[in-house]
């Protein structure tokens, strides 16, 4: 089996692209942080960050590891009845640990975070890395404003230590400057990065495969990499995820990690996908829709396109959801909206870019259900205002989010809500 080399290449790219934006920039309201500490953003998401699919019901801390001078101890906090989670992601976009409330409790505690290869003595527990390099994304439950004082007292308590501050670091190597194009800027960083950052010794047959890109002339390497964008397009569009009522349920997008699984992660047969041309498609896809999304076993995330009749969300019409009971979560839900084709959180007159069960104000009828209006213009009825998330004028993506999914969610039984233009 040879995989297109783009989607191979693509998410170890934009991966470390972005954790190089953290190291320098930040994004959004999380600030630049140097590595092996972190970057406490200190309010809910919004427009201004631009960042794939980010969600608006926690508060983000960000940590770019360079795990090259040696281990970091991770300190957590009690967060009490917060829910909370710190996934740990490789420089491929494996999720490879999880420390939080599901995967480790909301007590405090302490972790030591190891480097490939690493071998010593610790009664810590241990997150070993398949990467030098490895992201930790943190997200905070945040019911509001008015509880952004009290997540931000849980971030400070959250803390990371090298066992040698004076280490050395090797950070991301420079890339060949790109001469000409885009094109050869990516296979520059592709070539020299899954140099760096080794993948699984399982996958050395695919990279055999792929090698001969690297000495293949400019023409070919445009072709390829011109070609592999539109082929990724299209599977997001596609896909093989099913589709419940219209919502595109990836509950097995995240399954492509068959060899690093450590803390907090299910390593069973249910939650590794081991097609070996699919596993590689959905990485890519996961990569552009949704990068560092969590596991289905942590957060569920179906999305939607259309209405239930399949025609493409807009603005320009109004639509209703409506929830006959709350949907079975150990945590909370939520439905997010973001424009297309950037995945980016849109502004609006209200400040509301999710709604969910902890959005203040919202109004259920005397029989449990709740109905959400999604339109462009406010609405004159009571209820409808309550429960509206407003939308741009042209047309739009939902999220749907379900943290700690409860087993019906797991095993598809439970009923998606209908998205009816009105």
């Amino acid at each position: 089996m040879t995989a297109d080399p783009y989607l191979y290449y693509y998410p170890l790219v934009e991966n470390l692209r972005q954790v190089r934006r953290y190291l320098t920039t930040g994004i959004g309201s999380n600030p630049a942080a140097a590595a092996n500490t972190f970057s406490h953003a200190r309010k809910l998401a919004g427009p201004e960050d631009t960042f794939v699919t980010i969600n608006n019901d926690t508060i983000y801390s960000m940590a770019q590891l360079d795990l090259s001078g040696g281990p970091v101890r991770l300190e957590v906090p009690d967060t009490g009845d917060r829910y909370y989670v710190l996934q740990f992601v490789d420089a491929w976009t494996n999720n490879i640990a999880y420390v939080g409330t599901r995967a480790t409790g909301n007590r405090a505690g302490s972790f030591l975070i190891v480097p490939p290869g690493w071998e010593g003595e610790t009664r810590l527990p241990l997150i070993r890395s398949s990467t030098a390099v490895l992201s930790i994304v943190g997200r905070f439950a945040c019911t509001g404003p008015e509880d952004v004082a009290a997540v931000a007292a849980v971030q400070d308590a959250t803390l990371l230590i090298p066992v040698n501050p004076d280490a050395a670091l090797a950070g991301i190597p420079e890339a060949p400057a790109a001469e000409s194009s885009a094109a050869e800027e990516f296979w520059a960083q592709a070539e020299s990065w899954s140099r760096a950052f080794i993948p699984p010794v399982e996958e050395a047959g695919l990279i055999a495969e792929l090698s001969p890109l690297w000495d293949a002339g400019p023409d070919e390497r445009e072709r390829a990499y011109s070609e592999g964008i539109a082929k990724l397009e299209r599977e997001c569009l596609a896909g093989t995820a099913p589709v419940y009522n219209g919502w595109t349920v990836g509950l097995h997008l995240f399954d492509y990690n068959l060899y690093a699984l450590g803390l907090g992660t299910v390593d069973e047969p249910r939650w590794k996908n081991t097609d070996p041309e699919q596993r590689i498609v959905d990485r890519a896809v996961a990569c552009r829709l949704g990068l560092w999304g969590n596991h289905a076993y942590e957060a569920v995330y179906a999305q939607a396109f259309t209405d239930i009749e399949g025609a493409p969300l807009s603005g320009e019409k109004t639509y209703r959801i409506i929830f006959a009971e709350r949907p079975p979560v150990g945590a909370f839900w939520s439905i997010t909206l973001y424009d297309i084709p950037r995945y980016y959180l849109v502004d609006n007159p209200i400040d509301r870019y999710s709604i969910g069960d902890r959005t203040a104000g919202i109004s259920y009828r005397e029989d449990g259900s709740l109905r959400i209006t999604l339109a462009h213009d406010e609405p004159r009825d009571a209820e409808e205002r309550a429960n509206w998330l407003p939308t741009p004028g042209e047309a739009f993506r939902l999220v749907l989010r379900l943290y700690v999914p409860g087993e019906a969610i797991l095993n598809e039984t439970y009923t998606y809500p209908e998205i009816h233009a009105v």
